[in-house]
C-alpha cells in the first residue's frame, strides 16, 4: 500500500478499538474479518460485496452498531446513527418522501440564489473561499429545511451550527473516549465524556428546536416559504411525528446537507488547482456549451459530459465519507464461504474501493477522462457491473436520503465555479514562488474535508464578473422569503452588501 493511501486511510482514524483499518486492509482477501472485543467487525473493500451484502441483503445489514455517547446526545433519534427501530423507520420514511427528485426540484430557486451569492462572495473576497463554501452549504440546507437562511458566515445560526457540529465531531471521534460500548460498566463512572455529551446536546437542541419554533411561528402568521419542516408541522399526527422526532429530523438534515456539500466543493477546488489540465478541459467545454453571455443552468448539465465526469471523479478522488458510517447485522448471513453473524459491525471502505489500482488506472490522479472511457471510470476490461453512480452516497436502506437534493447542488456549483473562475496555486508574496498544497491533508473523522489551503482565484473575464453581480442582485427576490427572521445585524449587513454590488 502506497504511503499516500496509508496517510488518507489513517486520517479517517478507526471507529473501533482494535486493529486499524490500515492494517486490516493488509489482511488476505477483500473482506478482512477482525475481532473487536467480544464482537466481530468486517471491512468491505469491493463493490461486489457492497452490492450483494449492503444493497441486495439490506434487510439484514440496515442496523447500526451501538454508540452510547451518540444516544446520550440525541436520545437515539439521530437518523444517521440510530439503531434499526420504529422511530428510525418513521424518520427515514418521511425523509425519503420529502426528498424525492420531484420534491427536490421545488427547492432549486434557493439553491440557485445561494449559488449566485457563493460566486459573488468569491468574487469579492477570493482568499476566503473556504468559509464562503461553508456558508453556502449551511445557508442552503437551513433555508430548505427550516426556512431561514444565513447571509453571512458569522450569522448566529451558522455560528451555533458550526460550534455544535465541532462538539458533535468530538463526540464521534474514534478512540478519543472510553470504550463505553465494549465495556458498559464504564458508563457509570465519572468521565469528561459526560460533560461533552451534555454540552453537545444543549447546543444541538438550542439550534434544532429554536429553528423549529420559528418555523411554527411563521406558519401561525401565514408566512410559509415552502421549507421541509412546514410540511412536518402541518401534518405531524398523520406522519406519525412528535416534537422530538421533528426536531431531530431537521437537525440531521442540516448536519448532513451542510458538511457533505462543502467538503465536496472544497475538494473540487483543490483538484482544479492541482490538476490544471482537467480544469482547462472543463472550462473549454463550459465555454463551448454555455458561452460567456449567461450563467449555467441545471438544464445544461446533460450536455456537458466532461463536467459530469468532473463530478464523478471528485466523488471518487476524495469521497466525503472515506469509510462510511458502519452498518450492523440484524441477522446472520453467509457470503462467499464467510459466516457473518448477527451483531457484526460492517465498515464499507469507500476510499479503498475508489483507489484500488486493480480497478482504476492511477487512482491517486484526478482524471475525469476515465469516465469518458468507461461508465464508472474503471480500467478497460474490468467487470464494473457491481458499481453504481451513487456509491459515494452510501448503500442499502442507509443510503443518503438527500441524494437528489445534494446532486442538484453539486452539479449547479461545479458548473458555476468552472464557468466563472480560474483556480491556480497561490504565490509567496515575497519570493513569488508557488506555494505547495498537500492534497492528502484532510480533517479526521467519519466525514472529511481538506484542511484550509491557499490558492489564487480570479474571474475568467470582466463580462462574467458583471453577470455574477447581476445574478446576486436578482437573487434578492428569492432570498427575501427566507430572511424574515434574521437578526437586525444580519439585515443591516445584507443591505450594505447589496448596496455595494454595482
Amino acid at each position: 500500500m502506497g504511503e499516500n493511501l496509508r496517510r488518507c486511510l489513517l486520517s479517517t482514524s478507526t471507529v473501533f478499538n482494535g486493529p486499524s483499518l490500515d492494517s486490516g486492509l493488509n489482511l488476505s482477501g477483500k473482506n478482512p474479518q477482525l475481532k473487536v472485543g467480544p464482537g466481530t467487525a468486517i471491512v468491505i473493500t469491493s463493490a461486489a460485496a457492497v452490492k450483494e451484502l449492503m444493497d441486495k441483503r439490506s434487510a439484514s445489514t440496515a442496523d447500526r452498531p451501538p454508540h452510547h455517547m451518540a444516544d446520550v446526545v440525541t436520545g437515539g433519534l439521530n437518523m444517521v446513527l440510530a439503531r434499526y427501530s420504529n422511530a428510525w423507520r418513521v424518520l427515514r420514511k418521511n425523509a425519503h418522501a420529502m426528498l424525492t427528485p420531484k420534491a427536490s426540484l421545488e427547492h432549486l430557486p434557493i439553491q440557485r440564489a445561494e449559488a449566485a451569492q457563493l460566486m459573488y462572495d468569491i468574487l469579492q473576497a477570493p482568499e476566503a473561499f473556504y468559509t464562503h463554501v461553508r456558508r453556502y452549504s449551511n445557508s442552503t440546507i437551513l433555508s430548505i429545511t427550516y426556512g431561514k437562511r444565513c447571509p453571512r458566515y458569522e450569522s448566529p445560526e451558522a455560528t451555533l451550527f458550526f460550534k455544535a457540529q465541532h462538539l458533535w465531531e468530538l463526540v464521534l471521534e474514534p478512540g478519543a473516549h472510553p470504550p463505553l460500548d465494549l465495556l458498559p460498566f464504564l458508563r457509570h463512572l465519572p468521565g469528561a465524556w459526560k460533560r461533552l455529551c451534555k454540552e453537545t446536546r444543549h447546543l444541538q437542541r438550542q439550534l434544532y428546536f429554536g429553528l423549529l419554533d420559528e418555523c411554527q411561528e411563521r406558519l401561525q402568521h401565514g408566512q410559509e416559504n415552502g421549507c421541509f419542516m412546514e410540511n412536518i408541522l402541518q401534518n405531524q399526527e398523520l406522519l406519525g411525528f412528535n416534537r422530538e422526532l421533528a426536531g431531530y429530523l431537521g437537525g440531521v438534515l442540516i448536519e448532513g446537507g451542510s458538511d457533505t456539500t462543502s467538503s465536496f466543493l472544497q475538494s473540487l477546488i483543490l483538484a482544479l488547482v492541482e490538476f490544471p489540465e482537467a480544469q482547462r478541459k472543463a472550462q473549454e467545454e463550459m465555454d463551448k456549451v454555455v458561452g460567456d453571455q449567461r450563467l449555467p443552468t441545471l438544464d445544461d448539465f446533460a450536455d456537458l459530459p466532461y463536467i459530469q465526469a468532473v463530478v464523478k471523479e471528485t466523488h471518487r478522488f476524495r469521497p466525503v465519507a472515506p469509510v462510511a458510517v458502519p452498518h450492523g447485522m440484524l441477522a446472520t448471513e453467509e457470503y462467499r464461504g464467510y459466516m457473518i453473524p448477527k451483531g457484526t459491525t460492517i465498515f464499507v471502505n469507500t476510499w479503498g474501493i475508489f483507489h484500488d489500482p486493480d480497478i482504476y488506472d492511477e487512482p491517486e490522479v484526478f482524471n475525469p477522462d476515465r469516465y469518458l472511457l468507461t461508465e464508472h471510470g474503471t480500467k478497460s476490461g474490468v467487470d464494473d457491473s457491481a458499481f453504481r453512480s451513487t456509491l459515494a452516497f452510501g448503500s442499502g436502506r442507509r443510503i443518503c436520503p438527500g441524494i437528489h437534493l445534494a446532486n442538484n447542488s453539486l452539479m449547479l456549483n461545479t458548473m458555476n465555479l468552472i464557468w466563472a473562475f480560474q483556480f491556480s496555486p497561490a504565490k509567496d508574496p515575497v519570493t513569488g514562488a508557488t506555494l505547495p498544497i498537500d492534497i492528502f491533508d484532510y480533517e479526521k473523522g467519519i466525514l472529511t474535508a481538506p484542511r484550509p489551503f491557499q490558492c489564487r482565484i480570479t474571474p475568467r473575464s470582466e463580462g462574467k464578473a458583471k453577470l455574477i453581480k447581476r445574478a446576486f442582485l436578482d437573487a434578492e427576490d428569492v432570498f427575501v422569503k427566507f430572511e424574515s427572521g434574521i437578526t437586525t445585524e444580519d439585515k443591516e449587513w445584507v443591505e450594505r452588501y447589496r448596496a455595494h454590488v454595482m
